[in-house]
């Protein structure tokens, strides 16, 4: 983008998504200007702060719609006091989901991963890979171009072309990689024939830290009735274990790492949850901390203008 050029703009490490309003505090922002040669500007005074929760409960009407909200619903009735209902989909979703694969070690898997891309390539199947950053986005992207196989990236770097690269994403052939989060709210159709070829191929390279994210990158696939298929890939190297397994996980991880490179125990899928659901507890106890000091604000120091 020309408006963001001779600019430091920060880059989300897993949406990839461009943030050119933010900027690091401390003078860190100004240093990296300054490293870089460009226009240091002025830090940025921060004059009033607020969580996400007290700014949507300012509002007198609030709702919203997600394909994932069901499993939160305990806490959007609890700090938002708005309830949570089902709607049918407009047609059965006939997606195939594939048990996972778990690998031993990192190399292990992105060798798989590269594999699976070309077995399913050979049949003209359009492919969406998900990764958890940007940087591996751009990892992957290297081990297709060493290969020779066309493909697409979606991420900060292509970010003005991303409704385009998504919309292309269900031709005969294509490959896509993207950031997990990317290119969400732009359909992807198939193109001609490739309903009958098994329709749109999504695979995630690493389970995210949400499960919830997990299945929006699902979604991709199987829209509106069609057909399509996911799977995920992982290894005991993966950042949500080494970052979010509890204490028994770990040490089944280390006798796990003793029977070779593929996983085929389905103690070795169950370890990824067990995460997953370490991971969402830790995130929902710093929101519900963020929200009791939300109404400790409200309730001793709130005040009203006098009143004649």
């Amino acid at each position: 983008d020309k408006k963001d050029e001779d600019k430091i703009v920060i880059v989300d490490e897993f949406t990839g998504r461009l943030m050119p309003d933010r900027t690091w505090r401390d003078g860190l922002h100004q240093a990296i200007e300054a490293k870089e040669q460009i226009k240091v500007n002025p830090p940025k005074a921060t004059f009033a702060r607020i969580s996400f929760q007290r700014f949507f409960r300012l509002y007198r009407h609030l709702g919203g719609m997600t394909g994932t909200a069901w499993e939160g619903r305990g806490e959007m009735w609890q700090i938002y006091r708005r309830p949570t209902v089902v709607i049918p989909t407009n047609k059965k979703c006939i997606r195939k989901h594939a048990k996972d694969r778990v690998f031993a070690t990192q190399e292990a898997k992105w060798n798989a991963i590269v594999e699976e891309i070309k077995r399913e390539h050979a049949t003209g199947r359009p492919i969406l890979v998900g990764t958890r950053s940007v940087d591996t986005s751009e990892f992957l992207s290297q081990r297709l171009e060493a290969l020779g196989l066309e493909h697409q990236v979606l991420n900060a770097v292509r970010h003005a072309e991303e409704a385009r690269i998504v919309a292309a994403a269900g031709a005969e052939g294509k490959i896509t990689v993207a950031t997990n989060m990317a290119g969400r709210g732009t359909d992807i159709k198939l193109g001609k024939g490739i309903a009958e070829k098994g329709g749109l191929c999504v695979i995630s390279a690493e389970h995210n830290e949400s499960g919830r994210v997990d299945r929006q990158l699902f979604g991709r696939a199987g829209r509106q009735g069609d057909p399509g298929s996911a799977i995920t890939f992982a290894s005991l190297d993966d950042e949500l274990l080494k970052r979010h397994a509890p204490r028994w996980v770990r040490a089944v991880v280390r006798r796990l790492r003793l029977r070779g490179e593929e996983l085929t125990s389905p103690l070795a899928r169950r370890i990824f949850k067990a995460a997953q659901k370490r991971a969402h507890k830790m995130s929902l106890r710093q929101r519900k901390s963020v929200l009791r000091s939300d109404d400790w604000l409200d309730e001793f120091l709130g005040f009203a203008g006098r009143e004649d």
